[in-house]
């Protein structure tokens, strides 16, 4: 750490500014008896009795008793041997100068000194507002900062700013072992000793270092942070003088606010890494039994399909529809197998869109082609608006959206009802809308929809709860929204919005999907 340059100045230019006051307070009475001396023919010598005081009354309201005690004196002086008869000399012939002289020397004091300390009572109660401003500033600061280091960044800049010290705190792991702090881009000027005594101060609760009882050989000051539950760290910095009286008060203030900033932040971060740790742990047992169930289905499908065809004599009706049975569970354990790949490709960040120019009515075929079989059941509507151009899309991905909202929509609408698609070209936007007429969502979950692992209240088939989380991410990959909402006339509709600028029609090239 190095040296504290705001203490260096202000202790070397304090004796400079007294000594500057001691000087001027001497040239002022010195010019003032030079006024005065052609006045005193004239007006006599009590005249300048009168503005020798009133100079001083002047000189008390900035200046400290010091420089006004030296006025006072040298007025009445100079009053003495200049004015009063016999001049030039410090004789003072008749009792009532005497007197005079007495009382002129004793008020010129009084009126100074009472001046002197109604100014100290002013800049006193300046100091206070001041630093009551400060407080309240700092307390805004630190309740506005978010984060550790935006709370480390105000402590420094106001530690700075209004002690004139570079602090370095060294904050703990959160199992009471000190750490150094990584935003510190100077955290090394600390000896392994220093660090020691850091810890020591952090362990006891004590200060240690200069200006302390422990440690006093230290030139650095170790101050520990104690919150109401918790210490959070340790303060060091570096002065050349102690704080007294009033300032260290207000350092005191400071300190606490900003230890009681930083243990709110401290414990804030705990309960998020605890919070983190048992979404973790949920979400572990959801995937686990997730996956665990919807693997076993179609696996023992396939194994006891398997099993009746070799060790049986089979119809081939029969064959057949084992073998069928094998295919369905065959496609059930692949969609399980994609969920988790495509979802571990956007967790990774792997997702990259790679748009191209496609006819919609190509992407449309090809997932309903995709899911006959399922959609057999159901009435499927496309609708696409007239003079629809070609869409700048990435295929791929627009392909495996729209399989999962339909084979959701599959799972959930009554057999023999509507499955609507439907497309439009808005302001360089393509909209695609996937409506049915199942039970739709409660309305308090509709903002969870798109959640990892959220699984609807009516669940049919089971699943991972992944396939509309996978639909999010693979809409935001291409810089689109999806939004979802109930129908009024029952069901849910899904409208997607992805940016596909219009073709240039003189140079544009289709490709196949």
């Amino acid at each position: 750490m190095k040296p504290t340059k705001g203490i260096d100045k202000k202790s070397t230019s304090q004796p400079a500014k007294t000594a500057g006051h001691y000087a001027f307070s001497i040239l002022v009475i010195g010019i003032t008896v030079l006024i005065c001396i052609p006045l005193s023919s004239n007006q006599g010598y009590h005249v300048v009795s009168y503005l020798l005081l009133s100079v001083v009354s002047l000189l008390a309201t900035f200046m400290g008793i010091g420089p006004v005690f030296v006025a006072s004196a040298l007025s009445a002086l100079v009053w003495n041997y200049f004015f009063i008869p016999p001049n030039y000399t410090f004789h003072i012939d008749k009792a009532e100068d005497i007197l005079m002289f007495g009382l002129f020397f004793i008020i010129a004091m009084l009126n100074g000194i009472f001046t002197t300390r109604v100014r100290r009572q002013e800049q006193l109660a300046l100091e206070r507002e001041n630093r009551t401003h400060t407080l309240f500033q700092l307390t805004r600061n630190l309740s506005k900062a978010s984060g550790t280091n935006e709370v480390l960044n105000v402590a420094n800049a106001e530690i700075e700013t209004h002690f004139g010290i570079t602090p370095y705190f060294i904050l703990q792991n959160g199992m009471n072992k000190l750490i150094i702090n990584p935003e510190k881009k100077d955290s090394t000027f600390l000896t392994e000793k220093q660090h020691s005594i850091a810890e020591w101060s952090f362990t006891h609760l004590q200060k240690a270092g200069a200006f302390t009882q422990n440690f006093t050989a230290d030139e650095n000051t170790y101050i520990p942070l104690p919150g109401a539950k918790i210490t959070p760290g340790v303060l060091v910095y570096k002065a050349k003088e102690q704080f007294s009286g009033n300032k260290k008060t207000f350092w005191d203030t400071c300190i606490t606010l900003i230890a009681n900033a930083l243990e709110r932040e401290f414990l804030e971060e705990q309960a998020q890494k605890a919070r983190f740790l048992d979404e973790s742990d949920r979400l572990y047992k959801t995937l686990f039994n997730s996956i665990s169930h919807e693997l076993r289905i179609p696996v023992a499908t396939i194994m006891g399909a398997s099993d009746t065809l070799l060790n049986s004599n089979n119809s081939a009706d029969t064959q057949a529809a084992l073998c069928s049975e094998i295919f369905t569970a065959s496609i059930r354990l692949n969609r399980v197998i994609e969920n988790l790949l495509n979802m571990s490709r956007l967790e990774s960040g792997r997702i990259s869109a790679r748009p191209n120019w496609h006819e919609i009515n190509d992407l449309f075929n090809k997932v309903t082609e995709d899911l006959q079989n399922e959609l057999k059941p159901f009435n499927v509507i496309t609708s696409i608006s007239e003079n629809m151009p070609l869409v700048k899309i990435d295929f791929g991905l627009m392909e495996q959206i729209l399989y999962n909202l339909i084979f959701n929509a599959t799972q959930y609408a009554p057999v023999t009802s509507d499955i609507t698609l439907s497309a439009e070209h808005v302001n360089n936007f393509l909209v695609l809308k996937v409506s049915d007429n199942g039970p739709g969502f409660p309305e308090d979950a509709l903002p969870c929809v798109f959640n990892k692992f959220y699984r609807g209240t009516i669940n049919k088939t089971g699943g991972l709860g992944l396939g509309l989380s996978i639909v999010k991410g693979f809409v935001e990959a291409q810089k689109g929204i999806i939004t979802v909402k109930n129908r009024e006339t029952g069901g849910a509709v899904f409208t997607l919005t992805v940016p596909s600028e219009k073709p240039d029609i003189e140079h544009f090239e289709i490709n196949e999907p």
